[in-house]
């Protein structure tokens, strides 16, 4: 699987639009925080300005999380758990390491899954006046644990395979095989259940990903099963168990990636900014300059943007507004964003402060 393992977006939200126009003199005491993010209200030095917001009335700032994500991970959870009990007794009196590193892997992924799982049903919670956006970055923090546990079973399965090499032990291969095919049948029921689900929540790329590592692990213990049987070659378990591993961290990296980025609130990878600024001046005649523009990601499927817009005088401001935000959804498909509008000299700047880029 690759980086960009598959991702589905949550149901898009209805663009609505509150707008506000302050007029303050120039005693007013002034806000200099240089991105409104929550649609914190600014004042300007002797100019008006207002903010849109494109979400509903009630500011849920929450996306939605379906249920039906919810149930696939507990159903695979319930799954993974119950069958690494069996795989662990094949694994011990079999005398396989390849087993045995496979039934570690799926005891993480129980622990992982019910992870994901809690933070489904605490993403479910309702925003409050202290989290604005509710618990859905819990999501992200499942997401980057899983990832980050992955590293660790890798780095276990690969030591024990070096003292496997290094002292051999016997191995039953026919006791192997069944115990193996068994797991491999109940990780391609999980894999199938998660994949056909909510592809693009990381919290279930994450899942999927647990989930993936127990499939190539019951494949390379079928193998390495077989090999035995045939040749009588049992380095085979521990090699072949190496393989998982290495491929196990390629896909931890990614996850680790993709889930610090957002974490850190990182730029959205489809969102360029410079190309947002100059379509917006493009587009419409009354815009005459973007900045202070910051763009981060609540979850993997929801992008937030803010940004300082200053237009003619002349313009209508609901009209502007409305333009702006149901251009940006349309082209960039952003369904949340907050906009301070200028008239002329930046709210947050000095008087006489050059324009910001």
């Amino acid at each position: 699987m690759n980086d960009t393992a598959p991702i589905c977006l949550f149901s898009a939200l209805k663009v609505n639009h509150n707008i506000m126009t302050d007029f303050h003199s120039d005693n007013s005491p002034q806000d200099h925080d240089d991105a409104p993010r929550h649609g914190t209200s600014q004042t300007g030095q002797a100019h008006d300005h207002s903010h849109s917001h494109s979400h509903n009335h009630s500011h849920d700032h929450a996306p939605t999380v379906t249920a039906d994500s919810e149930r696939r991970i507990f159903l695979v959870m319930c799954l993974t758990g119950g069958y690494m009990l069996l795989q662990i007794a094949g694994g011990l009196l079999a005398g396989s390491l390849a087993l045995l590193a496979d039934s570690g892997h799926m005891l993480s992924d129980t622990a992982a899954l019910g992870l994901a799982w809690f933070a489904f049903r605490l993403a479910s919670k309702p925003a409050d006046s202290r989290r604005s956006y509710g618990y859905h970055r819990f999501q992200i923090l499942a997401a980057f644990t899983n990832g980050l546990t992955l590293f660790f079973i890798a780095g276990w399965i690969v030591v024990e395979a070096i003292a496997r090499l290094i002292t051999p032990s016997e191995v039953m291969g026919g006791l192997m095989l069944a115990v193996a095919c068994g797991g491999l049948l109940i990780n391609i029921a999980g894999f199938y259940l998660l994949h056909r689900g909510d592809r693009h929540n990381v919290n279930m790329q994450g899942a999927l990903l647990h989930v993936m590592g127990d499939l190539l692990g019951s494949i390379a213990a079928i193998a390495a099963a077989v090999i035995i049987m045939l040749t009588g070659w049992t380095a085979a378990d521990p090699l072949l168990s190496i393989l998982v591993a290495l491929i196990i961290l390629k896909s931890a990296f990614g996850l680790v990636r993709r889930s610090g980025h957002i974490l850190l609130e990182g730029t959205p990878d489809h969102l360029d900014m410079e190309l947002i600024r100059d379509k917006l001046v493009a587009y419409l005649p009354q815009v005459r300059g973007v900045h202070h523009m910051h763009a981060w990601s609540l979850t993997a499927e929801k992008s937030i943007v803010t940004m300082h817009v200053e237009i003619d005088p002349a313009a209508d401001l609901e009209k502007t507004l409305r333009a702006i935000t149901a251009f940006l959804q349309s082209e960039f498909d952003i369904n949340h964003v907050t906009l301070q509008i200028e008239h002329s000299n930046c709210a947050t700047d000095p008087p006489g402060m050059p324009q910001p880029a």
